[in-house]
């Protein structure tokens, strides 16, 4: 009798273990057979255990636990409410707190436009590459997009899923420094990163060419704009090398080098050593391709930002679009005194450069775009009142496609093959499962957006001014967030016009029906 249940016992195990291997929806369950049920089984009392014995629900980082249970849940299209109230400290200093209005904002129901039937639908408020007339300018159709994450730093099958996930969403996929990759052509649209090894659009001594950037852009319409990346948030100051291990036919396509050959990025450009060489750079780019073309930053520095605004008012020239990185911002692998200690956080970066340029009168001739741990509903509204257009997701966008925040990233061991290579793990990650999670994280994030400005009486993020948004100081008073970092509200006047003019688009009055 005890042979037979041994038995029974045995078969079931094997059962489950087949099952674990053959579907797709669980990276780790796939990868780790049996043994990974036990994370969903320790997630699920999860919160018993923590009021013991481990961490409370707002004290693991970088992320939360609430915050990646909001992740996972809109990804997965769940339910993303929590019961029972919120267990923040809302007393803390910098905590954010939103003043919602009396009355909020009801969207018209007789509307005739995309903005109706769509709970998601969250187009930018601004045309990138409009000031300066860009050939290719557009309005991006999705204020929240996917940042910067090469193949190479991420598998090709995170790649693919993130880039399919776009295409659901639509909103842009940000390639990275390491060139379009073949996982990156799968229906979502583009910004093509240039940093300073000129991924796929180099010489064979590694710097720039403006023809292979020419050609690449003409033969991959998914392309809308280019980023040239002066530096990131987690590791500012900081060049790259790529062993020749890891330069496989794949990777060496992608970012145009030799097969098994070792790959050094420069700390700096040498395309282009100040500057004014820098906006002559960004606009051969830019009539050349006809693209709007743009920079991203980590904030050091604040004479270079000083000259960039006064030599863009004083000719007209300049970068579509600025990308302020904040310190608090991920990456694969970086020293930790970088990670922890270089370049500004992201409301003290934003604030620092977007009143540069407002004091200079041309704030709103540049399409802002905020990133730095930034893709949950608060923090965004935070970032655009703080100027920003749009927003980058980065690790939020890993977690929708599986990401466990393991912190195995520089380790080529991820469990859930998100930031490896091993065919093994990879074989875990289904891209067209986890495209569709990434597609419903980004709505939903858009969603939440739309929910809070609404509370706010404002149809759009955009138009929720800091005054709607106070931070808690010591001893229980509060400031608002406009005048904690000292914005001017007049340099709001330009944003909101084109603001009500996006409105009245979105939410044009239809035919009463009879």
């Amino acid at each position: 009798m005890i042979l037979v249940v041994v038995l029974v016992i045995i078969g079931a195990l094997v059962v489950l273990a087949v099952v674990d291997v053959v579907q797709t929806k669980h990276p780790v369950r796939r990868n780790y057979p049996l043994i990974g049920r036990l994370r969903y089984m320790l997630e699920e009392i999860g919160p018993e255990l923590r009021q013991y014995i481990v961490t409370g629900n707002d004290e693991e980082r970088p992320f939360s636990r609430d915050q990646r249970r909001w992740v996972y849940a809109s990804s997965n299209n769940e339910n993303q409410y929590f019961g029972f109230g919120t267990d923040s400290k809302m007393d803390e200093p910098q905590y954010l707190i939103i003043r919602h209005a009396a009355f909020p904002f009801s969207p018209p129901s007789d509307a005739n436009s995309p903005a109706v039937g769509d709970e998601n639908y969250l187009p930018c408020a601004k045309i990138l590459g409009e000031f300066r007339g860009r050939r290719k300018a557009f309005r991006p159709q999705s204020v929240v997009n996917i940042s910067a994450m090469s193949f190479g730093a991420l598998s090709g099958v995170a790649v693919e899923a993130l880039n399919r996930g776009a295409r659901l969403a639509g909103c842009l996929h940000n390639t990275g420094e390491g060139g379009v990759s073949r996982h990156h052509q799968h229906g979502g649209d583009l910004i093509f990163q240039l940093g300073t090894g000129y991924f796929g659009a180099r010489n064979p001594d590694g710097t720039f060419c403006l023809d292979k950037a020419a050609a690449l852009v003409a033969s991959t319409p998914a392309v809308k704009a280019i980023e040239i990346k002066l530096s990131q948030g987690a590791k500012p100051g900081l060049g790259g090398r790529l062993p020749s291990a890891k330069v496989t036919e794949e990777i060496a396509e992608a970012r145009g080098v030799p097969v098994g050959v070792t790959v050094v990025s420069p700390p700096s450009h040498t395309a282009f050593n100040s500057v004014t060489t820098m906006i002559d750079f960004v606009e051969d780019l830019a009539v050349v391709t006809g693209l709007p073309v743009g920079i991203k930053s980590a904030v050091g520095d604040r004479h270079f930002w000083h000259e960039l605004a006064h030599e863009m008012a004083s000719t007209g020239r300049g970068p579509d679009f600025i990308t302020i990185d904040g310190g608090e911002g991920g990456t694969g692998a970086a020293p930790l005194a970088f990670t922890d200690h270089v370049s500004l956080p992201y409301r003290m970066g934003m604030s620092e450069v977007f009143s540069t340029f407002a004091r200079h009168g041309i704030h709103d001739r540049v399409v802002w775009i905020g990133a730095g741990r930034l893709g949950f509903p608060a923090e965004s509204l935070l970032a655009m009142a703080l100027g920003a257009d749009m927003i980058y997701v980065a690790r939020e966008a890993m977690m929708a496609v599986g990401c466990i925040q393991a912190q195995k990233c520089h380790t080529g061991r991820c469990p859930t093959g998100v930031t490896t290579h091993s065919k093994w793990l990879t074989r875990g990650l289904d891209p067209t499962d986890k495209a569709v999670r990434a597609g419903n994280y980004i709505m939903s994030l858009r969603h939440e957006m739309l929910m809070l400005s609404h509370a706010c009486g404002k149809p759009h993020p955009t138009l929720v001014g800091g005054e709607a948004i106070d931070l808690l100081l010591e001893g229980e008073t509060s400031v608002s967030l406009w005048d904690h970092f000292r914005y001017d509200k007049a340099w709001w006047e330009p944003t909101n016009r084109r603001a009500e003019s996006l409105i009245d688009t979105m939410y044009q009055p239809g035919t009463p029906s009879a």
